[in-house]
Parts: structure tokens; sequence; C-alpha cells
């Protein structure tokens, strides 16, 4: 039985695309999915938008991230990719260093990745990793419209949406009954929304 593709989009600097990738690889411990990992940006999403300055600035400064995010994507693949994504999630999530840049080279390390990636971390409007960003960026924005935010998640045919925004993220059959709804959904076009007040911290445990 070929495996189900899932892919997920997320920007790495976001605390919760990072428990939905986890929930997502916990749920291809029990069911036949592949889960593909694939880069989206906040930056770039709110481009133009009115935001409060701090948010603005703390957003701002998400780039970084993503351009090598997409980069390793482009240029080594998506398994790459999920090695890195790993690698940086566990030390800047789960592990508290917000030194984004720091965080970014010993991720390189740990995925066993060439160090030179770095080079495309700063900002340069238009060159050809900003290019491929944007095009990554609006791949996801295509499917499931502006008025989201990271992650979203493709089952490949039927409906993308965005989420699902998870803590702490579900293991074991948990992790697998919520894909198997998920992918249910997904199959029905007239769905669009269910959302609920997210309370207290994040739980990366």
């Amino acid at each position: 039985m070929t495996a189900r593709r899932v892919e997920l989009f997320v920007d790495p600097a976001c605390p919760f695309a990072w428990m939905t990738s986890r929930w997502l690889l916990n749920a291809a411990q029990v069911r036949e999915v592949e889960p593909v990992f694939s880069v989206m940006s906040l930056y770039v999403l709110n481009e133009g938008n009115d935001l409060d300055p701090d948010y603005r600035a703390s957003t701002n400064q998400t780039i970084g991230a993503a351009r090598l995010a997409i980069e390793i994507r482009r240029t080594e693949g998506a398994e790459a990719f999920s090695r890195w994504y790993t690698a940086w999630g566990e030390r800047y999530h789960v592990g508290g260093n917000k030194d984004r840049r720091a965080v970014a080279v010993e991720a390189l390390a740990a995925a066993e990745l060439p160090a030179s990636l770095i080079d495309v971390y700063e900002d340069v409007s238009g060159d050809e990793t900003d290019q491929a960003l944007r095009a990554s960026h609006q791949d996801a924005i295509s499917r499931v419209g502006s008025d989201v935010g990271t992650p979203v998640i493709s089952f490949g045919e039927g409906t993308a949406y965005f989420g699902p925004v998870l803590s702490p993220a579900p293991k074991g059959e948990d992790a697998g009954r919520l894909l198997d709804a998920l992918a249910t959904m997904s199959e029905l076009p007239g769905f669009y929304e269910l959302k609920r007040q997210r309370t207290g911290g994040i739980d990366f445990s």
C-alpha cells in the first residue's frame, strides 16, 4: 500500500507550526502517510499589513530562518529540510535558544548539511532564494486563501486548510485518530473553519 502524502507548510519561527509538525510525525508512526514539510513565510504573509509595531518587528526577524529553510528545501530536498527543521525546533522552540542565526548554524551541522547554506540567511530582496520563498508561500496560499497563518496542511486531493493548532502534540493512536478526522474534513468542499479559544501556554512535551 502506498503511503498517502501529507504536506505541511511551515514557517520555522512559528511554535504552533512546530507542534503541528511533531504531531504529523507521530501520526506517521501509526498511519500509512508520508509527511512532507514545505515552507511558507510569516514575513511574506504580513507584507503591507498594518501591524502592531512590536509584532511587525518580531515578524521581520523571521525572514532569515525562512530563507534558509527554502534554500535547504530547494537545493538539498524535502528530507534534508525535515532533518534541519527538527534540529532547529529542538534548539529554538524546545531548547529556548532565541539567537536564531546561531541556532540555524547549529541545526545545519546537526542535520549534516553544508555550512555554506547560512550565506542566504540575510534578506536580499528579489534574489533567487527570495523568489523561491515567495513561490512556495504562494503555493500554500493558493490552496487556502490569504486569511490564514501557518501551518497549512494539504492531503493532496481535496481541500487544504490552516492548522491544526495543537498543544501538546498528540502521540500514538490519538495522533492517528486526529489525522483520520482531518483527512475526512479535507474531502468535504464545504468545510471552512473550526476553532475555539486558545488558553494557556505551549506544551512542548
